[in-house]
């Protein structure tokens, strides 16, 4: 089924920048993805076979929240290349909110995994948004 989800960690790792005192948002050194779905889809095969994984991907996201694909980068491989393409294909279709500092959009680079679990829906159906 295309319709498989896999759970975009909402960690990521990189230029953070400066927590704002008292955690105001306008000092927000990471890009906040603001996507209602996740735009990765599980490879039939590997879900059907009970395969998962775990694809760490280098992303650039623009000053007006855009994921430059050209900058899209696997830093750590699942080791199974249908994940790996699987998330790189993901992440062109993933919308932010962009990082600020100073109160200003920014483009930053972070690093963002991805991960591949099976989840079972009701009534056994695979669930659009698996997790962990």
């Amino acid at each position: 089924m295309a319709a498989l989800g896999a759970l975009l960690a909402v960690g990521c790792s990189g230029d953070r920048g400066s927590p704002a005192p008292g955690g105001a948002d306008s000092q927000r050194g990471v890009p906040v993805a603001i996507d209602g779905e996740s735009p990765f889809r599980y490879p039939p095969v590997l879900y059907d076979r009970g395969v998962e994984g775990e694809v760490r991907l280098r992303l650039f996201v623009d000053a007006l929240g855009r994921v430059r694909a050209e900058s899209t980068r696997v830093v750590s491989s699942s080791g199974t290349p249908a994940f790996d393409s699987a998330a790189v294909a993901g992440a062109a279709r993933l919308r932010f909110a962009p990082a600020r500092r100073d109160g200003q959009p920014v483009g930053v680079a972070f690093l963002q995994p991805v991960v591949f679990r099976r989840s079972a829906g009701l009534g056994g159906q695979p669930h659009p948004r698996a997790g962990p």
